[in-house]
């Protein structure tokens, strides 16, 4: 990457509801220091820096970023809520490295078992949080494999939950760390709320006593870098630096990952280097499409007409200049249709196009099921127009 003395960025773009980012290739001088690196705009995936982001390295605490997903899962399933209680095994005390020093039979919220995670990186919390959602840090680890399987991470696995492990068996590339980092901000954006925290208290409740403890965010970019609310910084002997950053400017959300810098000093570096280079290229046009469709007639039923929706949003990613206001968009819906109709299938699409050019476009669906007319409801039909 970049091997050229003036920076330029090809076009690229991503539409929404496509299984895989798209990649944009950037040349010009080395970006980054660090060996490893990844940009990437988060709404949409699209890659917008890259260097040498296959390469299987080791995670040291990023791993908790996959461990967090996993807990914002079972909130957003109900089986977990922020309220519910933690007791510390004493296993999950044993943990070394960054702790917050939970002590055996100590019990904390799932709120403050987050913040202890995200902020200060506890090893203890985290081992603590997999054993009370799976029962053994083992079986959650298997949970933490399949999910990443699930979002594609094809050069990660996880063997345990907070990323202390020295085996060379726990690796992942920082293309998988910006793959399971966008899943986590952009289906939980709750979680910027507690990476975001600079300082907080937390209190033991054990034994021994009450006591004050205090957490302090690993993440130094937070207090420098304009934007920047979090996401998990990383360090091992075998793993070196490494960080996740996210920051928004301008409703854009951007994901900066550095793996294996030599220091702390070139992982933050080369983290905002990242990000000045994508704020300072990117315009993101978004289409929330909030405007009402037309109805689609329906033959062969009682219902005469059934309404339409849009998948969802889109989004268009530019680095070119290009006037986004001219994006201009066109509606494709089939006119009419036969029964039987399933909801959430597929009545037409939107499309979107730039200075004549389609740049993407979103399924139109069904918003209901309407099943074909028998004899009885044309019957009950004519007796109803007569009577």
């Amino acid at each position: 990457m970049f091997r050229k003395a003036s920076v330029f960025l090809v076009l690229f773009s991503l539409i929404v509801n496509i299984a895989l980012p798209v990649t944009v290739h950037a040349e010009g001088e080395d970006l980054i220091a660090a060996p490893h690196g990844v940009l990437m705009e988060a709404s949409t995936g699209t890659i917008i820096y890259e260097k040498d982001k296959d390469t299987k390295v080791y995670p040291a605490s990023i791993t908790k970023i996959m461990t967090l997903v996993l807990i914002f899962d079972e909130i957003a399933k109900g089986t977990l809520h922020m309220e519910d209680e933690v007791t510390t095994s004493a296993y999950a005390k044993s943990m070394g490295g960054s702790q917050v020093y939970l002590e055996e039979g100590e019990k904390q919220t799932v709120e403050t078992m987050i913040k202890c995670i995200v902020i200060a990186s506890g090893n203890d919390a985290s081992v603590a949080m997999a054993e009370h959602i799976a029962g053994s840090e083992a079986e959650f680890v298997k949970r933490m494999n399949e999910r990443a399987a699930g979002l594609n991470m094809t050069g990660t696995h996880f063997e345990d939950c907070c990323g202390l492990t020295e085996s060379t068996n726990h690796y992942t590339t920082a293309y998988d760390v910006a793959l399971m980092s966008r899943e986590l901000v952009t289906k939980y954006p709750k979680i910027l709320d507690y990476s975001s925290i600079w300082m907080e208290n937390i209190t033991h409740n054990t034994a021994k006593g009450s006591s004050e403890f205090g957490l302090t965010n690993t993440n130094k970019l937070l207090r420098s870098y304009d934007g920047c609310v979090g996401l998990k910084t990383g360090s091992t002997s075998l793993a070196k630096y490494c960080v996740s950053e996210v920051a928004q400017r301008n409703g854009i959300t951007l994901i900066s990952v550095v793996m294996t810098a030599p220091d702390y000093k070139v992982r933050f570096k080369d983290a905002a280097a990242m990000l000045n280079l994508g704020f300072g290229a990117c315009s993101l046009y978004v289409d929330e499409n909030k405007d009402s469709l037309p109805k689609v007639p329906v033959k062969g039923s009682i219902q005469e007409k059934t309404s339409v929706s849009y998948e969802g949003d889109f989004r268009y990613l530019d680095t070119k200049g290009e006037a986004l206001d001219h994006i201009q968009k066109k509606i494709n819906l089939k006119k009419s249709t036969d029964a039987p109709v399933k909801k959430g299938s597929k009545a037409g699409t939107a499309d979107y196009y730039l200075n004549g050019k389609k740049i993407g476009s979103v399924s139109l669906l069904f918003n209901e099921t309407v099943e074909k007319a028998g004899y009885m409801d044309y019957v009950k039909k004519v007796f109803k127009t007569f009577f």
